[in-house]
């Protein structure tokens, strides 16, 4: 029998209205046959591992993403895949954290949540409960169909680590516009396999530190010098600059003297672009060609959840801030399309 590990951390999907008051509230997990009997009919073995005490997903952190690490390291001989139920708002940061977290990875972890508790009329927790659990449990001649971290929501698999929540309204709550569906359910499940990463070869390696000393410097037309500067003067070690187009930025003196200072005192800058769709080119354009020469790193079409995740498990586990330059322009786990 196929043998799947559920890890309830928290979200809608493991709530339930309460009759009286109309409030949310969480039920027992272990108890999810009573409000999806259908789970009786799949004919594969699953267990339940509810975190205690839940956890919105507002409130998740670096040390919760150790903590799933470890909670899959030690049960990972035991499963043939994982389900993360997890509330969809910070999903895609949980996703692509584990994604470079879980190095060689050969069987599938797939997130996934809902938009509306379980017991709701119209619930689309029931149908990514079981297409999530249908997945985490595919094979193909004895291998997993999809070993790698995704979520799955809305009748579509996507790469964790390429996607983002961009509707907060809608069953339609995640999209990946650079980079293909991985598979769509329907009347079949569809999978397209030459977009899906291949198994690891070597061991699987769980790596558990991260740092999350990281800054954000979000441009806009006006931006003010004290605004950079306080964002560039930030304790942390690197700093995620959001740019407009494909990488540029002002190129007005002030502006440039202040990402210089910044990258002489040991910061690093990782360039990523404001628009969802496309890449980063540094020195396509005269506006981004300085950035390019004064050592500003190119994300290209990394998520924000992607590079920020990925910063923190590069500084977690690299020491030299050369190599690390360097891999943050290596496509280490289908995070990034290089040019």
């Amino acid at each position: 029998m196929t043998n799947v590990l559920i890890i309830y951390t928290g979200g809608t999907i493991g709530m339930v209205t309460d009759p009286e008051t109309g409030v949310l509230v969480p039920f027992n997990f272990d108890q999810i046959t009573d409000n999806v009997p259908e789970l009786k009919r799949l004919d594969y073995n699953f267990k339940v591992h509810s975190f205690d005490p839940l956890i919105d997903s507002s409130n998740m952190s670096p040390d919760i993403y150790k903590e799933l690490v470890s909670l899959i390291e030690e049960n990972y001989e035991k499963y043939d895949g994982f389900v993360i139920l997890h509330g969809s708002d910070t999903m895609s940061f949980t996703a692509s954290a584990l994604s470079f977290m879980i190095e060689g990875l050969d069987k599938p972890i797939i997130l996934t949540g809902s938009q509306l508790p379980v017991n709701g009329i119209r619930t689309d927790a029931k149908e990514n409960l079981i297409t999530a659990l249908e997945i985490a449990a595919e094979k193909k001649r004895g291998k997993a169909m999809v070993p790698e971290v995704c979520i799955y929501f809305d009748y579509k698999l996507f790469r964790g680590n390429r996607s983002f929540k961009y509707n907060s309204d809608k069953f339609e709550a995640f999209r990946s516009p650079n980079y293909p569906v991985l598979a769509e359910a329907g009347v079949y499940l569809e999978f397209d396999k030459h977009n899906i990463l291949k198994p690891g070869e070597g061991p699987v390696k769980f790596h558990k530190k991260l740092d999350s000393a990281i800054g954000v410097l979000k441009l806009y037309p006006g931006i003010s010098p004290h605004i950079v500067k306080a964002a560039l003067c930030s304790d942390c070690k690197a700093i995620i600059m959001e740019t407009f187009g494909s990488g540029n930025t002002s190129t007005q003196k002030w502006f440039l003297d202040l990402l210089r200072g910044a990258i002489s005192d040991g910061k690093l800058i990782l360039n990523i672009s404001q628009c969802k769709v496309g890449t980063v080119e540094l020195g396509r354009y005269e506006t981004s060609r300085e950035l390019k020469e004064m050592g500003v790193v190119s994300g290209f079409d990394m998520t924000f959840e992607a590079a920020v995740t990925k910063l923190m498990y590069l500084f977690g586990n690299v020491r030299s801030k050369k190599k690390i330059a360097e891999l943050l322009e290596t496509n280490l786990r289908g995070e990034l399309t290089l040019s």
